[in-house]
């Protein structure tokens, strides 16, 4: 592969891996906080799913790279700009609608994405999509059941649902930018052609929605990106340095 095309690789290949683990940490602060036992633990279950796939991802990411990074290196060394996550992961929890319509359309987005990512011709990304779309389908359904359940609940879960989707929405356009490098990578047949599975994913939400009782967002709507740049919301600044924080005060520390 030549150094253009590795360079591509490497920082999709680090989103992916930044999406797993922003979006793994996240889920994690609802453990002991969630509505009922059984769902505290489904939300634990997930962000463990997003964990253990964010180590692949970094992991294969250090690989690319070739320069003895490894996936603590990855996660708990660089600084808040050299992060890639998409914009969507790193906002709040809220109450327990906003974090369902975070879910419901990131797990819509990862189902379609890793659909089209088995196919790649890179060995290493077939291989994880293959094996992750099995925890992504969960992701998926349990979103979907819980939006449906919310939506035409009760009218406090229901405005509740709406207001979630409302609050999110902005940031679901940044989940398809790309970059010069995903086009080089396109043509490769690495990476499927990301922008072209919006209408997929607004096809598959807005049927759920519909279902729900609740109002389809605008897909034209205002959208903030600046992800693929480095680019945050403050809330990005939050989560790094409590993920960040025994690896700042004991460098290279193991266990």
């Amino acid at each position: 592969m030549n150094p253009t095309n590795q360079t591509a690789l490497l920082d999709f290949v680090t989103r992916l891996g930044d999406n797993s683990l922003i979006a793994g940490h996240r889920l994690s602060e609802w453990c002991s906080n969630a509505p009922y036992l059984e769902e505290d633990i489904a939300m634990t279950n997930m962000a463990l799913d997003f964990v253990g796939a964010s180590r692949i991802l970094l992991t294969y990411a250090g690989e690319v790279e070739g320069k003895g990074r490894t996936e603590d290196d990855f996660a708990f060394v660089r600084k808040n700009e050299e992060f890639r996550n998409a914009l969507l992961l790193e906002q709040p929890n809220g109450d327990f609608a906003v974090t369902t319509a975070k879910q419901f359309f990131y797990a819509t987005f990862n189902y379609l994405l890793f659909s089209e990512l088995q196919k790649s011709k890179d060995e290493t990304l077939a291989g994880f999509a293959a094996k992750a779309l099995k925890e992504v389908s969960y992701h998926l359904r349990h979103a979907n059941e819980w939006v449906l359940r919310l939506g035409d609940g009760t009218a406090e879960s229901k405005t509740r649902m709406q207001n979630g989707i409302n609050e999110v929405w902005r940031f679901t356009g940044d989940l398809f930018a790309t970059t010069e490098g995903d086009l080089l990578l396109e043509q490769e047949g690495i990476i499927p052609n990301v922008p072209e599975l919006k209408t997929k994913w607004y096809e598959m939400i807005s049927d759920i929605l519909e279902k729900a009782t609740l109002a389809i967002p605008d897909l034209n709507a205002f959208q903030q990106k600046g992800s693929r740049e480095g680019k945050h919301t403050e809330h990005l600044s939050y989560i790094v340095s409590e993920m960040q924080s025994i690896a700042r005060v004991y460098p290279g520390v193991k266990w």
